[in-house]
């Protein structure tokens, strides 16, 4: 890695985004690979919120979700649905 704060941060090699400066992570949506940025950052948000219900979860994720990513209304479901499983495994992880 190459670079500072005032200059930002590159690749020494290639030029690009460092991998540990890369805060967009893959999530399957409806049988694609589909890049969502900053999805910790939602997560741990949404673990603050400390709600229980399924459809209130979802809905703070989305909402958070859209702040940060394009989600095409056609496909707000399975958005809503794949990340609602991504956001458990996190917690799982994360507990």
């Amino acid at each position: 890695m190459a670079g500072d704060e005032k200059d930002g941060y590159y690749c020494s090699i290639c030029g690009g985004i460092p991998p540990d400066r890369i805060k967009t992570k893959q999530v399957l949506i409806d049988g694609k690979e589909t890049g969502i940025d900053h999805l910790d950052f939602i997560f741990e948000n949404v673990k603050k919120l400390q709600l229980t219900d399924r459809s209130a979860i979802s809905g703070e994720i989305m909402k958070r979700v859209r702040e940060f990513n394009y989600v095409p209304t056609k496909k707000e479901a399975a958005y809503a649905e794949a990340l609602l499983k991504e956001y458990r495994q996190w917690e799982k992880e994360h507990a």
